[in-house]
Formats: C-alpha cells, sequence, structure tokens
C-alpha cells in the first residue's frame, strides 16, 4: 500500500511540475507581450509627437529654446525605449534627464514670464539640483559599466 501510495505522490508531483511549467511559459509569453506591444506604442507616440512638434516649429516659421528642449525630451524618451529593448533593463537616469529637461523648459517660461516671482525660479532651479544631485548618487552607487554595456 505504501509503495502505491509514493508511486501516486511522484506522479502527482510530475503532473504539479509540468502545471507549473506551462503556467509559467504563458505567464512569460504574456508578460514579454505586454512589454513589447506598450514600448512600440511609446515608441510610435514618441515619433508621431516629435514630428509633430517639429511640423509646429517649421509653421512657425522659427524655433524657440524650449522647443529644442522639447525635441530633446522626445530624444531621451527614444533613447531610453531603445535602451530596455536591447537590455531588458529600464535606465533610471534616462527618467531623471528628462525631469530635468522638463523642468528647463518650466525655467525658461517663468524667466519669460512677466508676473511670476523670484521664489519659483529658486524652487524650479532647486528642483534641477536635487535631480543632478540623484543623476550623481545613481551614476557612483550603479555598478560600473564595462565597455560594451549600455549607461543604466
Amino acid at each position: 500500500m505504501s509503495e502505491s501510495l509514493t508511486v501516486l505522490q511522484k506522479a502527482a508531483r510530475s503532473i504539479h511540475r509540468r502545471m507549473k511549467n506551462a503556467a509559467d511559459a504563458v505567464g512569460a509569453l504574456l508578460v514579454d507581450g505586454f512589454h513589447y506591444f506598450f514600448l512600440f506604442a511609446i515608441g510610435a507616440t514618441t515619433v508621431w509627437s516629435a514630428v509633430a512638434a517639429f511640423g509646429n516649429m517649421i509653421g512657425k516659421g522659427q524655433a524657440e529654446l524650449s522647443d529644442i528642449l522639447l525635441l530633446f525630451i522626445y530624444l531621451e524618451i527614444g533613447a531610453m525605449v531603445g535602451i530596455y529593448f536591447r537590455t531588458t533593463r529600464l535606465p533610471v537616469r534616462y527618467l531623471i534627464y528628462i525631469a530635468i529637461t522638463a523642468l528647463g523648459r518650466v525655467l525658461i517660461e517663468i524667466g519669460g514670464a512677466e508676473h511670476r516671482t523670484g521664489s519659483d525660479l529658486l524652487v524650479v532651479a532647486g528642483a534641477i539640483l536635487v535631480l543632478s544631485l540623484a543623476t550623481l548618487v545613481l551614476r557612483f552607487a550603479s555598478p560600473q559599466e564595462e565597455a560594451g554595456d549600455i549607461p543604466r
């Protein structure tokens, strides 16, 4: 009787292992499919938005500094998506670069507005400083990249 119980336990473990492997494979497929679908969507939206912004600049007949910074934001988003495709790691520093560039655009807007106070400028400049320090900390706290690695 105990021998048949052992055979039954082994069979149950084998079935369980196969079910788990199948579920893991389906789960990995769904997660990867989700990532790729939305990475393509983000990439396409970034290209579409950059082309539209560039078209607006051509329509105006000039490009202001804030427009150029917006194109840099699109460039960083595109680079971040490309790096994620190649490494499956999200480069956090690129998100910080995007935030710094966006705050630079805000700083330009505040500087151009007539009704803003100096404290607004200090707050945005302070936020840029904090993000810059965060980038510095991330740079030295993360493992050193090898020659062929993509920056994190």
